[in-house]
């Protein structure tokens, strides 16, 4: 039988989703405790990766098992899991169901604060420097982004993807004035490696008048790095929704 998981996590104390050698990741977590409830070794399979310090506030996994799960399964599991991992629910799929790949849009949220706050240190990127970014600048190179469908200026080196096209639906910063902090907002069929943290780093870029518009045409039409590129802190990202048919 093939169940679904609808879960969430912080990020912080993991070295992202994907099982490693000799790292703690959010996948060995929830199958060791799998294993605990269930007596047998279960496999999960992710909706997508996450980097270290990344958290997700919509996440699924797909596992099989050879018999129906018990009873209260979901309580029992989040006896087992640490206080950073919950699971919402569980539900039976049709065998050919797959988190991956049958995912149709991911959105992201990217946490930018600019009033220093103990209490959110693992959830907002604090910007420590004296100057503000440009709100309509960082606008502007969001709305920029929604024109075009490859993205190698955003993407890590060494990445073994066969493609840079993406479908963006959504590129947009939301200002939360009470917390004094802006929310960038992104959505799209799928992500590059890296992709929404250089996007950030991108549009903080062009609010400080370090890259100019010009300078990000320039490189997503000819499809090359931007000069000075910056991949911003993990912690202010967020997986936020995943969408299926």
């Amino acid at each position: 039988m093939r169940y679904f998981a609808e879960l969430a996590y912080k990020g912080t104390h993991y070295f992202g989703w994907q099982r490693q050698p000799k790292q703690i990741s959010v996948q060995e977590t929830i199958e060791t405790a799998f294993a605990t409830i269930l007596r047998t070794k279960v496999e999960i399979v992710g909706c997508g990766r996450t980097d270290t310090g990344v958290h997700a506030s919509q996440y699924f996994i797909h596992f099989d098992v050879a018999e129906a799960l018990p009873e209260n399964f979901t309580s029992r599991i989040n006896k087992f899991l640490p206080k950073d991992i919950a699971i919402y629910r569980v539900f039976d799929v049709d065998a050919e169901m797959h988190t991956r790949f049958n995912a149709i849009s991911r959105a992201y949220e990217y946490h930018l604060g600019f009033r220093k706050n103990p209490f959110t240190v693992e959830g907002v990127w604090y910007f420590p420097y004296s100057q503000k970014p440009d709100i309509e600048k960082m606008q502007a190179a969001a709305e920029l982004l929604i024109q075009y469908d490859e993205f190698y200026p955003f993407c890590k080196s060494n990445t073994d993807v066969k493609t840079m096209k993406c479908e963006l639906k959504r590129a947009e910063w939301v200002i939360d004035e009470e917390k004094n902090h802006y929310i960038f907002h992104i959505a799209a069929n799928r992500f590059l490696r890296g992709m929404v943290r250089l996007i950030v780093g991108m549009c903080i870029n062009v609010g400080l008048g370090k890259v100019t518009l010009e300078e990000v045409k320039k490189a997503l039409e000819i499809q090359s790095r931007l000069e000075k590129s910056w991949s911003v802190p993990p912690q202010g990202l967020f997986l936020t929704e995943i969408i299926y048919d």
